[in-house]
């Protein structure tokens, strides 16, 4: 059996597509389909269902990918720890990253770097915290930036970087007298755009509204944060908005941030890694880099509740 075959094997799981898979592996079709028919000589069991094209992986193909993504991670993370004793840590951080921490893992990822600069980390940051969770688990990513609440943490470690809160921002004349805090009641009266129904930062609001038996039916929706800021920048809109990407993003000229008041809308952000041993080298150093960022002291620091004129 060569890691080869392993890596074919695997990439057509994912794919499930032959001539994607072989592009994937940078080998011919032919070649690809070949590799995998050997393994399953040597295995002595099918492994995928073909027909004039792939159909689906057999049960037993579905069984054994797992093992081969395990044997492949185990096989990188011994080069990875060959390699980091003779020139340091280097290789591919493969992070994934929900789309409320988009504005904040630079807290994260720039000590990383400037610590391990041979590493090259790659970030993908739109996907949801289930999916990082699954794909930390099939090895096809070394860490996650997720929302704990939910989350099925079985065989993963999950390390608390900071606490996201929600906060209202709209034009001064809207806020005009209104004090540093605002309640839920009011700030529905105000002229709403929000998030889409569905996405994680509407629900907390959802969530939070229906505690107080209130609803909101905004006048525009949208999946962007930042067309929410834009549209606030007119003067003539309020949004609730994770108060993270005030610090990145800034307010529009003209307008308030103020703080919601009881219930607060608040969410744990943490580090995933897999807790199978032996671990990724890459994901070790990332932990270790995360426990002593101080990302919620950071996040946490002068307040961001001041008008932007």
């Amino acid at each position: 059996m060569l890691f080869r075959q392993l890596e074919y094997f695997v990439a057509l799981a994912r794919e499930r597509h032959f001539a994607r898979a072989a592009s994937a592996c940078y080998v011919s079709q032919p070649a690809l389909s070949e590799a995998i028919r050997k393994l399953e000589h040597e295995l002595q069991v099918p492994l995928v269902r073909r027909g004039q094209k792939f159909e689906c992986l057999t049960p037993e193909g579905e069984r054994l990918v797992l093992w081969a993504r395990r044997i492949l991670a185990d096989h990188d993370a011994l080069k990875q720890e060959v390699t980091a004793l003779q020139t340091g840590l280097t290789g591919e951080l493969r992070l994934g990253v929900i789309p409320a921490a988009s504005t904040t893992i630079a807290l994260l990822t720039d000590p990383f770097c400037a610590e391990h600069p041979l590493v090259h980390v790659r970030l993908e940051t739109s996907l949801r915290s289930v999916e990082i969770v699954e794909r930390i688990r099939r090895f096809e990513l070394d860490a996650g930036i997720i929302y704990t609440d939910g989350q099925n943490s079985a065989d993963l470690m999950i390390t608390p970087l900071y606490e996201e809160h929600q906060v209202l921002i709209a034009g001064s004349e809207l806020l005009a007298g209104q004090p540093d805090t605002i309640s839920w009641s009011d700030a529905l009266q105000l002229p709403m755009c929000l998030l889409n129904n569905g996405m994680r930062g509407r629900q907390l609001i959802d969530d939070a509204l229906a505690t107080r038996n209130l609803l909101v039916t905004p006048q525009l929706e949208t999946d962007s944060v930042v067309s929410l800021l834009a549209h606030v920048g007119t003067g003539r809109w309020a949004t609730i908005v994770p108060h993270t990407w005030i610090r990145t993003l800034r307010t529009p000229a003209g307008t308030r941030v103020i703080r919601l008041d009881a219930p607060s809308v608040t969410a744990q952000i943490a580090l995933a890694t897999s807790a199978v041993e032996p671990e990724s080298m890459l994901a070790r150093a990332l932990l270790r880099t995360a426990t002593t960022a101080g990302i919620g002291g950071l996040l946490h620091g002068p307040s961001t509740l001041k008008d932007n004129d």
